[in-house]
């Protein structure tokens, strides 16, 4: 029996419906290039965003010289290099760790601390009691957490050239602490990776952020910046075990080492992100990341999203500013107990389409902070379902937020969607498929 029947055939039996399974309609399956494997696949035609004007092919062309196995960040960096915008094919085996000296071994926040920067030394010098509160901290111990900062980022930071592949070995590929540049290219894919604990050893405190100050990061695990034809699929995103829930306070704040997941900013266009889990977070992902960024951002930022699993995330999935976002057959789950502030994020001249998602939700969870409006923007959200009920998104926030009222019609009609399933069947299908270490080919 072919696998998408079996797909069909589970959810009918889950379900108990045999009319629904007949009203699933299962994704295409990735193709395959020349007929040479999962690493030549190429992302199948009309699948979101990322196959308008043209497809996302990555290294499927790649010749054999161009086809690399990598076991850390210095043998990572090399082949990007190597192959520069040539087709590529770059394949993660085991863990990759971004914190790490030439041979791959990990190293910790001391190996970048610089001009005698110590978090002791910081702390003492900008408590509020000392510093005060109504500037951003400047001077000797500012400026060596600054230079610290600057040469972690060169370790952290790697750049994703055009016309690549990147994908992972098996089921356990990993990257740790790394933050995946794919920044002014084109025609790159991602996928069967898991991205974990991309931390800054060197968080900057301002007293002035907000109402009590906080603690800004840098650095998310994978950022898409002024890219176009990027395809996101299969990979698993997480803090690993640097949850921020475990994080101390300082002056009140929550030691904030994170910034966001996963964010598509500056311009970046046509971009699929598909079967992937994003989980245990809190700032998950910008489409967007400025209100006044429209020179660079309208007219940009088409991105799709479908079949993710969004776990325990507290809010920006997605935020999004701008750009025609097509969200579909996504599950959202918020677990009891877990910190919750929102799901989308309705920003700046957003077009966002909401359609045929699953919520599984708490007993007592307020509905109507699903959407949450931050500009005056409208979008569309239809045939989605809350714990199995079909649920009016937008008039469930409108009469529990009456001072933050949402309007409907994004003003588009998505058509780049490779199949629909029900609502009640996404969760478990997501939970069959999404993340790294699930079958590519479905």
């Amino acid at each position: 029996m072919p696998a998408r029947m079996r797909h069909v055939r589970a959810i009918a039996v889950v379900m108990g419906s045999a009319s629904l399974a007949l009203a699933v309609s299962v994704p295409a399956q990735a193709t395959t290039h020349h007929g040479r494997g999962i690493e030549r696949s190429v992302l199948p035609a009309g699948d979101g965003w990322a196959s308008a004007d043209g497809s996302t092919t990555g290294g499927a062309d790649a010749t054999p010289e161009h086809v690399y196995t990598v076991t850390n960040r210095a043998e990572l960096i090399a082949a990007f290099e190597d192959a520069g915008d040539a087709p590529k094919i770059v394949r993660i085996a085991g863990t990759v760790h971004g914190n790490s000296d030439a041979a791959g071994t990990p190293i910790g926040c001391e190996a970048y601390q610089q001009g005698g920067y110590t978090l002791e030394k910081y702390l003492a010098a900008y408590d509020p009691a000392v510093w005060g509160t109504d500037e951003v901290p400047s001077g000797p111990l500012e400026d060596a957490r600054a230079a610290s900062a600057k040469l972690q980022a060169a370790a952290v930071n790697v750049n994703v050239p055009s016309h690549t592949t990147l994908v992972g070995v098996g089921k356990d590929a990993t990257i740790i602490g790394a933050s995946l540049q794919v920044k002014n290219v084109s025609d790159v894919i991602i996928r069967n990776i898991s991205f974990e604990d991309t931390y800054d050893c060197f968080p900057q405190w301002d007293p002035t952020d907000g109402d009590q100050g906080a603690w800004n990061s840098e650095y998310d695990n994978l950022v898409v910046y002024g890219s176009s034809h990027v395809w996101v699929d299969h990979n698993t995103f997480s803090d690993g075990d640097r949850p921020d829930a475990d994080q101390p306070h300082y002056f009140g704040q929550v030691y904030q080492q994170h910034d966001g997941l996963f964010d598509i900013v500056r311009g970046a266009d046509l971009v699929t992100v598909s079967w992937n889990v994003l989980k245990d977070h809190d700032k998950t992902m910008l489409i967007g990341n400025s209100d006044g960024a429209g020179a660079s951002d309208r007219g940009k930022l088409r991105v799709t999203l479908h079949h993710n699993l969004f776990k325990d995330v507290k809010e920006r999935a997605p935020r999004v500013r701008f750009g025609q976002v097509d969200s579909y057959n996504n599950h959202f789950v918020a677990g009891k107990g877990a910190a919750y502030g929102y799901t989308y994020g309705i920003g700046a001249e957003s077009k966002l389409v909401a359609e045929h998602n699953a919520f599984t939700v708490p007993s007592g969870f307020d509905k109507a902070a699903i959407l949450k409006k931050w500009s005056e923007s409208s979008l569309t959200a239809g045939d989605n379902y809350v714990n199995g009920r079909k649920t009016d998104l937008i008039a469930v926030h409108n009469a529990g937020v009456p001072s933050e009222q949402l309007t409907e019609g994004a003003g588009w009609t998505p058509t780049l969607r490779t199949g629909v399933v029900h609502p009640l069947a996404v969760p478990l299908l997501v939970g069959l498929g999404a993340g790294a270490g699930k079958p590519l080919v479905r």
